[in-house]
């Protein structure tokens, strides 16, 4: 359950897993509000329904406690994998309705730094609670006293048949440079990708690429602008303000994420605070791009500092900058970086291996619930 499947890491991770699921012989249900990722989730075989309203903060939510008590039970629903906090709140109170028998295995994803208030306290209700990395596990465990008993670490992914830089060629390059305007220009691109919301620290991020105007480049902000518009034209009007009209362009959602993260010189996380994973930052090194993000939170996780990219001081504008021109200006340590991150997110943070530890999660628990360890 999730409250929609528009855009974003959680997302994009329920669609991959759910799909995997079913390739492996599971029957794969899906809650949402609906969204533009919607048709991926179905073509690979998983049944979405679609509840309006079951992610809003409003009493309408409400009205899906009875409708969900029967859904689990009609549908026989082994396992509730809850991924947001308000779809959250309605999951649990409907499990802790359900008779003992009745009750599926309960599963929290620990997705991102929430407010510390009984609010969020209910993405720790789970009896496995998912971290999505290191340092979510020690705040759900310093937050909610939760033991490590119940804790999972699997960290967050990247598809790497779909962010595979081998397959993508020039002409998507071309194609995508002719859709953002920027086919005429051979300045390198600089790219930051993320939704438009404070948090991402687009305002941090104009801010110190005025002070490297003097040097060539374009910069490029993906994300739906219509989230939220009045930030979006904030955003717009400070670029102006800076000198920088033409120079940074606000482009909108992205479907070509992995021809935009080959195309551009260095990728930015400029996030304000914590990312709890950074997906955006493991997907560009997987299609060997070097990062630069703000140090804390997952990205001390995903970034080698100096090795497949930089880490910054959040908020400080002279680093990142400084971070920003030395990308700019070689682009044979860029191709280093690069080749080095790809080999590292190989490793560590595949899609294949965050299915295969949630299904493990999955599988154990549901045998110790239902009695059946030795089937």
């Amino acid at each position: 359950m999730l409250p929609a499947l528009e855009e974003g890491g959680v997302e994009c991770e329920t669609v991959e897993l759910a799909g995997y699921l079913v390739s492996q012989g599971h029957r794969s249900l899906v809650i949402s509000a609906g969204g533009r990722m919607v048709p991926a989730l179905t073509t690979a075989g998983t049944i979405h329904h679609t509840w309006p309203h079951i992610g809003e903060k409003s009493p309408r939510c409400l009205q899906y406690f009875l409708t969900l008590r029967r859904f689990l039970i009609d549908n026989q629903v082994d396992i509730l994998h809850l991924r947001s906090r308000l779809p959250a709140w309605v999951g649990y109170l409907v499990w802790k309705s359900l008779p003992r028998n009745k009750r599926p295995y309960l599963v929290t994803t620990f997705h991102g730094f929430h407010s510390i208030n009984a609010y969020s306290a209910i993405m720790a209700k789970g009896q496995t609670v998912i971290a999505v990395s290191r340092c979510i596990a020690e705040h759900i465990k310093d937050a909610y006293g939760v033991s490590d008993s119940r804790i999972s670490v699997i960290y967050g992914s990247y598809d790497r048949n779909f962010f595979d830089f081998q397959q993508v060629a020039k002409e998507r390059m071309d194609v995508l440079r002719n859709q953002w305007g920027i086919a005429k220009d051979n300045a390198p691109v600089i790219l930051l990708p993320g939704r438009i919301t404070r948090l991402k620290g687009h305002g941090f991020f104009i801010r110190s690429l005025a002070r490297i105007q003097h040097l060539p480049w374009i910069a490029i902000c993906t994300g739906d602008l219509a989230q939220n518009p009045d930030l979006a034209v904030e955003l717009q009007d400070m670029a102006v303000r800076s000198g920088l009209a033409g120079r940074i362009r606000f482009t909108g959602y992205c479907q070509d994420m992995p021809t935009a993260l080959k195309m551009a010189q260095v990728v930015v996380s400029s996030s304000i605070k914590p990312e709890s994973f950074g997906r955006i930052a493991v997907e560009a090194q997987a299609m060997e791009t070097p990062v630069i993000a703000t140090a804390h939170g997952g990205s001390l996780e995903t970034v080698r500092d100096r090795e497949t990219g930089w880490l910054v001081q959040p908020g400080n504008e002279e680093e990142m900058a400084g971070a920003m021109a030395e990308a700019l200006s070689d682009q044979e340590l860029c191709r280093r970086m690069g080749k080095r991150g790809r080999a590292w997110v190989e490793v560590q943070f595949t899609a294949r291996k965050l299915f295969e530890q949630t299904l493990d999660v999955y599988g154990k628990h549901w045998k110790k619930n239902t009695g059946n360890e030795g089937e």
